[in-house]
């Protein structure tokens, strides 16, 4: 178990999002990890607008590999993202592919002004040219090794390591 402070880390996050003074900041959490660490930097950010939640299976470029997931949340998405700072929030950041497939779906929607990528924990290991703006913490981990936020009650990160 990984004994990072997840609290600590969210209120280091929200000082530097606050620190960037978006335009009508638009805070969208990615399923599942990123909509419970949105909801959190909602609350200390005290924005008006709603926090919205992306899924972004029908999104994915992986369905060889992973296959069409039976879990789909749907996407809830404002009809108006124009002329908004978007806070595109994930748990971890990896490959870069989950992040590519949500700006897709954003911009399916409409043509924000900005997005500012947040996540919890950026573990290296980039497949796309995708940085994170936001991170709470880096975390170097071997190919083996997986990272996972548990939740949403109590937000712990958990590191496993597969069997070979």
């Amino acid at each position: 178990m990984h004994k990072t402070n997840v609290n600590a880390l969210l209120d280091k996050m929200a000082q530097d999002i606050a620190n960037r003074h978006l335009n009508k900041p638009l805070l969208i959490g990615i399923h599942t990890g990123g909509v419970w660490l949105a909801n959190e930097l909602h609350e200390r950010l005290e924005l008006q607008d709603p926090v919205n939640t992306i899924d972004i299976t029908f999104y994915r470029d992986d369905y060889q590999k992973v296959g069409l997931q039976p879990n789909v949340k749907g996407s809830h998405l404002p009809s108006d993202m124009h002329h908004r700072d978007v806070i595109l929030v994930d748990d971890v950041l990896y490959t870069g592919r989950t992040i590519r497939a949500a700006m897709n779906e954003i911009f399916d929607y409409a043509r924000p002004d900005s997005i500012t990528l947040v996540v919890l924990v950026d573990r290296g290991g980039r497949e796309l040219p995708i940085q994170a703006d936001v991170v709470g913490e880096k975390i170097e981990l071997s190919a083996n090794q997986h990272i996972k936020l548990k939740g949403p009650d109590e937000l712990t990160l958990q590191i496993t390591t597969a069997e070979t």
